[in-house]
Parts: structure tokens; C-alpha cells; sequence
């Protein structure tokens, strides 16, 4: 039995800082003004979750999904949602061999490292339907047959607002599975005069390269699963779901895969920073992209204009913090 001294800890999250801070540094090479949306990205990729990036069209929602993709060595495929596209597309499907006179599968793009889902709303929700095992199971069942995927695996689907047109909202069950959403949003002046210069003539991911590989990627998850979480936190992140289930503006809250998912999340944001141990303040940071896209609000609520994502907020700030 190997027992790991306070110093092996701290040369472990010592590592696992300076490998996020190289892929952070990748990915904002490419996409300028961005720190604290890359650094959320981060997060969901070392707590094994996936990422929903919701904005309007040309704020650069899938170069930072191609950005963060390039960035690890690893394998990637692309998923263009169309109206059109079928399950098996996604999946894959059984074709019958001629030379051996059985059926073979053939995989579809979901067993990668990182898949790539460029505007996942376009799609019909039968399609959409298609990630829902892999996402929350991390393996595909195609005619009987259960394939598993392999880690780490993450999913960064990109999508414009429902009102846009063309559209199709995701299921619940769908945007439950997603670790968090996050919005680009606009650029500042300086940023947007920036992306101009470097973007105009050519793109930076064509001279963006791998900072880090898979296995990278895969003990950093093991030493983010180390991160200590106190039974008080526990508690806080636990009264933060079920005052959500409680609220008057809400009429669905938060299910326990959200608070396992702000949890691992939190345990994330700590190692980045480079602590062993988690604090309210990581969970009151990252409550809203991890909890507002799960909760549902009521028709009056909806009439007042009031916004998941004021709810979360407001939550926050009225819960007590946990006694020390």
C-alpha cells in the first residue's frame, strides 16, 4: 500500500496547474479576451463533464471548441447537426460484410477523446437523443451490442438561442447532462481590435499545437478526484439543490446528477488554483453555468422576465454559508 505524503500532493497539483495553464495559454491564443470562459471549459474537462456553449452566431462558439480540442493530443471528430441527421449517424451503425458474410460495425463520430457537436439544437431531439447514453455512461449500445468509449471522453456542443430560427430546444434530459453552460458573449473593443490582426489573414488554429496528450488529461482527472470535500461543503452544495426545488420562480429544480456534477466541478476549480481542499466560494462560482441551464422556470416567472440564471444568483446570496 502506497500512502502519498503532503509533498507528493503538492507536486501533483503543482503539475496539474502548470499542464492547465499551458492549455489555457493554447486556447487563448486563439480565441482573445476569453480567460474566465477557457478557464470554465477547463474546469468541465478535468471533472470529467461536458460543455454547452449557447450564444448568438459569430461570437466564436465553435473555435473554442476546436481551440480546446487542438490543444490536447488526442483523437477528435466533428458533428455537424442538421435536421436531417439520423441517430446511426452519431453512433454508428452494422453494415453487412460481403467477404465475411456477417454484419460489422462500423463506429460513428462519438468514439473520440473529444467530440465536437456544432449547433447540437439544429437537429431533431431524436437525433440529440443519440448522445444521451454516451454522456452519462460513457459507452454506446448499437443493436444489442455495448461499445465502450474511451476516456477521457468530452462533449462540446455548440448552440444558438432557441428563438433563433431553425431551432429546436434540448430535452431535459439532455441539458442535465451537461456539466455546464457557458456564453461567450461579445468581445471588448481591444479584444475585437486584436482578433482582427491576428485573425484577418489567416487563423490560429492552423498554428495551434498540442500542449498536452491524453494520458495528461487522464491523471489530471485522477488528481482532481483527490481534492478533499468536507461533510460541510457536502451539506451547502446539498441545501443549495434543494432550495432550487423549493423556489417559488422554479417549478423544476436541480436533480442530484447536478449537485454530483457541482461537486466535481468544484473539486476542478480548487486543483486549478492549486488547493487539495474545496471552499464555498468554489461552489457559490461556479452555482449559475452549473445549475441554471437544469432549472426550469414557471409561466410567471417566465412573464416577469425573471432569468434562470437571476434565480441560481439569488439563491446564492440568501443561502447561509456552512459553519466552520
Amino acid at each position: 500500500m502506497v500512502v502519498e505524503t503532503g509533498h507528493d500532493r503538492r507536486r501533483e497539483l503543482d503539475d496539474l496547474v502548470a499542464v492547465a495553464r499551458r492549455i489555457a495559454t493554447a486556447v487563448e491564443s486563439v480565441i482573445d479576451g476569453k480567460a474566465d470562459t477557457v478557464r470554465l471549459a477547463l474546469i468541465v474537462l478535468l471533472a470529467e463533464g461536458h460543455l454547452l456553449i449557447e450564444d448568438v452566431p459569430g461570437v466564436g462558439k465553435t473555435m473554442l471548441a476546436k481551440a480546446l480540442a487542438r490543444s490536447i493530443d488526442c483523437s477528435v471528430r466533428r458533428i455537424q447537426f442538421t435536421p436531417d441527421l439520423l441517430p446511426s449517424d452519431v453512433t454508428g451503425v452494422s453494415a453487412y460484410n460481403q467477404e465475411t458474410r456477417d454484419f460489422e460495425f462500423k463506429p460513428g463520430p462519438v468514439f473520440a477523446n473529444v467530440v465536437v457537436g456544432d449547433e447540437i439544437n439544429r437537429a431533431s431531439p431524436k437525433a440529440q437523443s443519440a448522445l444521451l447514453e454516451c454522456m452519462e455512461e460513457r459507452h454506446v449500445t448499437v443493436d444489442g451490442t455495448t461499445y465502450q468509449l474511451q476516456a477521457p471522453f468530452m462533449v462540446i456542443a455548440t448552440q444558438n438561442p432557441i428563438e433563433m430560427e431553425g431551432t429546436y430546444p434540448l430535452p431535459e434530459a439532455q441539458r442535465d447532462r451537461f456539466t455546464a453552460r457557458i456564453s461567450i458573449g461579445y468581445p471588448t473593443a481591444a479584444a475585437e481590435r486584436q482578433m482582427l490582426d491576428t485573425h484577418g489573414s489567416s487563423s490560429p488554429l492552423d498554428q495551434l499545437e498540442p500542449v498536452a496528450t491524453a494520458p495528461d488529461v487522464r491523471n489530471l482527472i485522477l488528481a482532481v478526484r483527490g481534492v478533499l470535500v468536507s461533510a460541510q461543503v457536502k451539506e451547502y452544495i446539498i441545501a443549495l439543490a434543494a432550495a432550487t426545488r423549493s423556489a417559488p420562480e422554479l417549478r423544476i429544480g436541480a436533480s442530484p446528477r447536478a449537485a454530483l456534477q457541482l461537486l466535481r466541478a468544484s473539486r476542478a476549480q480548487a486543483a486549478l488554483d492549486g488547493r487539495d481542499y474545496v471552499i464555498p466560494d468554489d461552489i457559490q462560482s461556479l452555482a449559475v453555468p452549473v445549475l441554471a441551464h437544469r432549472v426550469l422556470p414557471t409561466a410567471e416567472a417566465m412573464v416577469e422576465r425573471k432569468l434562470p440564471e437571476q434565480v441560481v444568483a439569488r439563491l446564492v446570496a440568501e443561502l447561509p454559508l456552512p459553519r466552520s
